[in-house]
This record gives C-alpha cells, sequence and structure tokens, in this order.
C-alpha cells in the first residue's frame, strides 16, 4: 500500500507566522510492518510575515486572507490534505481572541491538522524534533539540549539518540518589550517584562526610551535563566521574578562527567545566531521592532550557549517547530482499524484516560470506562498485552464488552483503543459483540502511544487515518 499525500504546517508566533506544505510518501515500513510517510519533500515554504495584529488582539481577518494566500501558492486550493498541524504559540497564544484564530483555522481546514494553542510541551517537542532529531541521532553518545527561542518563549527539551527525554519552556523571548525599529523606544511590554522592569527598578513604559543599561540588565537576566536551564542549575530559580519566568520546568540535573551535554539553537532568534556564524552581517539593531538581534548577540557571547554552536549545527533551526509540527506531530494506523460505524470519524479533543493491561481484572475496566463515561465526549485507552495474542484479546475484549453492555456510553460518546499490534479489527470485534452492542467504537493498531493527554483521529484514507497527541506530559 502506497500513495501519496500533502501535509501543511503553520506557525503563529509571537513575531512572526509562516506557512509549509510538503508532500510525502505513505509505506509500509518492510522492517517494522508498520505504515509511515516516506520521502518527505519541501514544496512550498512562505516567507514569513509578522503575526497580525489589531489593538492588541490577533486580526483574525487578516490571517484568514494570509491562510488563503498561503492555499494557494503552496498548490492546496481545493486539494486534499492529509495532515500536519498549527501551532499557536508564544505571546500569540495568550492573546484573549486566539481560540477565535483556532475556530478559524478547524473552520478552513476541517479535521485535516492538529490545531494546538500554548502547548508548551508539544512546542517543545515539535521544536527539538525539527531541527536536532537527525543530529541526535548521529551523535546518540551526548546529550542535545535544543532551544527554540522566538519572540514570547524559549522552549526546551534534552534528547538522547533522536528521542526527546525532557521538555520545558520558559517566557524568554525578542518581543516582551516592543520598540520602534531603529530605536529603543518603548512600544509594548507583556505582563512578563512589566514585572522584570520593576524588579529591575526600571520605571519606564510605553513611550519611553530605554537606556543601554536598562537593556543590558534585561538580556541579563534572560540569557542567566538559559544558561541555568542547559546546566542544571537551580538555584536563579528560587526567586519570584525568575519563578514567574516558567512556563513549563525542564528540571535538568547537572550533566553527568561521561556523557556530554551539546546546547543547539532553533526559532528565529538561533536563525540570527547561526546565520552570524555562517558570515552574515548582524542586521541592524531593533530592526525588528524587538530586541531579537541583541538577545542574539548576547547568546553568542555566553561561554555556556555557544561554546558548541559552530560545530553541532541542527536542520531547519530558522523554522524548526513548523517542520516538526508538519512530519513529526502525527502518526499512522495500521489498516485494520476497527470502525463500528462509517461515520464515527473525525473525531477531536478526546482525552486519553488510561493503560488498561489484557490481564486487568473486572474493577480495573470498570474504573477507566467511568472516566470515559464522564467526559462529554468520550475518551480513548490504551490496550497493553501480556500473554499469548490471541488469548490476550478474547479476554480484554471481553471485558470491555461486559461493561459497555452492563452501562453503555451515551449516543454522543465515543471510545477509542490504541494497540501497538496488528489485532484492531479482531479486538474491535470482540468489543462490540461482532456488531450487535450500538456502542461508537474505533480500534487504532499498529500506532505507539505518545505520553499525551488527548488525541485527534481524522478520517480514513487507504484504509488508514491519522491520529495526532498533543498535550504532552
Amino acid at each position: 500500500m502506497s500513495g501519496t499525500v500533502s501535509l501543511l504546517g503553520l506557525d503563529f508566533g509571537s513575531t512572526t507566522s509562516s506557512a509549509m506544505v510538503a508532500s510525502a510518501t505513505m509505506v509500509r515500513n518492510c522492517v517494522t510492518g508498520r505504515m509511515e510517510l516516506s520521502r518527505l519533500a519541501e514544496e512550498y515554504r512562505s516567507v514569513p510575515v509578522f503575526t497580525p495584529l489589531r489593538d492588541g488582539r490577533i486580526d483574525v481577518d487578516a490571517v484568514a486572507a494570509l491562510l488563503e494566500r498561503w492555499l494557494a501558492e503552496g498548490g492546496l486550493s481545493g486539494k486534499e490534505i492529509f495532515g500536519g498541524g498549527a501551532l499557536v504559540t508564544g505571546l500569540s497564544a495568550q492573546r484573549d481572541n486566539a481560540e477565535a484564530l483556532s475556530s478559524l483555522l478547524r473552520a478552513r481546514l476541517g479535521d485535516a491538522i492538529l490545531v494546538a494553542i500554548g502547548d508548551a510541551n508539544l512546542e517543545s517537542w515539535m521544536a527539538f524534533l525539527g531541527s536536532a532529531a537527525r543530529l541526535s541521532r548521529r551523535h546518540p553518545e551526548v546529550e542535545i539540549v535544543n532551544l527554540d527561542i522566538g519572540g514570547g518563549t524559549t522552549n526546551l527539551a534534552l534528547g538522547v539518540d533522536g528521542e526527546v527525554r525532557r521538555t520545558g519552556c520558559l517566557f524568554v523571548g525578542a518581543r516582551h518589550l516592543q520598540v520602534e525599529p531603529g530605536s529603543y523606544r518603548i512600544v509594548a511590554i507583556s505582563r512578563y517584562a512589566r514585572a522584570l522592569l520593576d524588579h529591575l527598578g526600571i520605571t519606564r513604559g510605553p513611550g519611553d526610551m530605554l537606556s543601554p543599561g536598562d537593556v543590558d540588565v534585561v538580556l541579563s537576566f534572560y540569557v542567566a535563566l538559559l544558561e541555568s536551564a542547559v546546566t542544571g542549575r537551580a538555584d536563579p530559580f528560587t526567586t519570584p521574578i525568575a519563578r514567574l519566568h516558567v512556563h513549563t520546568d525542564l528540571g535538568l540535573e547537572p550533566p553527568a562527567p561521561s556523557v556530554p551535554r551539546i546546547v543547539t539553537l532553533s526559532g528565529g532568534v538561533g536563525a540570527l545566531v547561526y546565520d552570524k556564524l555562517r558570515g552574515a552581517p548582524w542586521p541592524s539593531r531593533t530592526c525588528f521592532g524587538d530586541l531579537g538581534v541583541d538577545l542574539a548577540q548576547r547568546i553568542l557571547a555566553s561561554d555556556v550557549l555557544a561554546r558548541d554552536l559552530s560545530a553541532w549545527v541542527p536542520d531547519h533551526f530558522g523554522r524548526a517547530t513548523v517542520f516538526g509540527m508538519m512530519r513529526h506531530s502525527m502518526d499512522i494506523s495500521g489498516a485494520t482499524v476497527f470502525l463500528s460505524s462509517p461515520n464515527l470519524l473525525p473525531l477531536r479533543d478526546l482525552p486519553i484516560l488510561g493503560r488498561l493491561g489484557s490481564d486487568a481484572d473486572a474493577e480495573r475496566v470498570h474504573a477507566l470506562l467511568r472516566l470515559v463515561r464522564e467526559s462529554p465526549s468520550g475518551g480513548c485507552l490504551r490496550i497493553e498485552w501480556t500473554g499469548p495474542p490471541l488469548a490476550a484479546v478474547r479476554r480484554i475484549g471481553a471485558s470491555l464488552g461486559d461493561e459497555l453492555r452492563a452501562r453503555p456510553l451515551r449516543p454522543e460518546q465515543a471510545l477509542v483503543l490504541f494497540v501497538a499490534e496488528n489485532v484492531g479489527k479482531t479486538l474491535g470485534q470482540y468489543v462490540s459483540d461482532w456488531g450487535k452492542s450500538p456502542v461508537h467504537l474505533v480500534v487504532i493498531d499498529e500506532v505507539v502511544v505518545k505520553d499525551a493527554r488527548f488525541a485527534q483521529i481524522g478520517r480514513m484514507k487507504d484504509h488508514v487515518v491519522p491520529v495526532w497527541y498533543y498535550g504532552l506530559d
């Protein structure tokens, strides 16, 4: 089974927004036997534009026009999109109408992509996969900490041998202090920058000019937090102002003497640093209306952060998150998906409520299905096998079926089961009592479920379905 599909990645960040379109071939891996995307080829990459804002809110109408332009330029107007994702990140995710942007994207693109707003761990994970994963696989003997530095946040992820082990996020970025391009006259201040200026005793606000000393102490604070995060030093994070700047804690210990810890960069600020290392001149300071160039210069001057940058260069560092989102946010089911009804898909925002071993007793089955019943739209369970596969399928299928007959789900609820083995249709038949049960049931096989809180399942294409996970732990 094979076929060419189109993928779309969108990124709406604190400073800029962009789009990427790629084609990929859906094939079965001859080694693992699983369906996967192969031969990913970039077809279109938009020019980054400033994220449209009006009166401090996302300009949804401007985004709608921008989206139509990207779809046309990327050759996707009127064409089916198989998968991908859209991230609303940093300060954009904190705008009071961020959900309106999500509604726009879902209305225009349907359930072809995952839309995630302010999911910091997902952003960190995607940035690592889009930037440093290949470098990490080539050097499995080292730890790589990727810093994806944008306008509002720095998303951190530590990985070994291409696998992300830890993620975190700091409110450290270029655009907390917006200034007039070509000067340090303040245009706008985020609440994090306002608290920092107050802590530093700097009484300036919109319309005032930042002095070189003001800029220096602000950037010193940012760089110290980044250095402490990657080296595992906890002391700088004990103060209230530092804790305010922690979105999710990376929580690293100091590196072991025998395992080198390498730093790589991505994001807009990271791109500025790597451009300089390749010989490009620095852009004029504040040319983007923020402190991005200044922050890039301070990072390059840091012995901790810049030590390995010249020798360890990642991929796609300017748009790592959107590339990672497009390529790695989605899994593909096996070809034996069980659907109790062909019209059941797509399903969106279903909570992943727990793991169920095939040897689980009736009390455990009852407890997990009670959680599913308490969720308005239903939920997902991860099934794990012990013992001979066929006997395990019969045992867990019968247990789930008995509980569902005794305490049925409501008509608006669905139960999704994830299983790694190629047993989707068989397990579904046992749970549904060979189609006699009215339960809305989906069994997705041949997927490895990540440690996530929610799942989205797209429409079937060529007997397989795309699956997205978000709300990563």
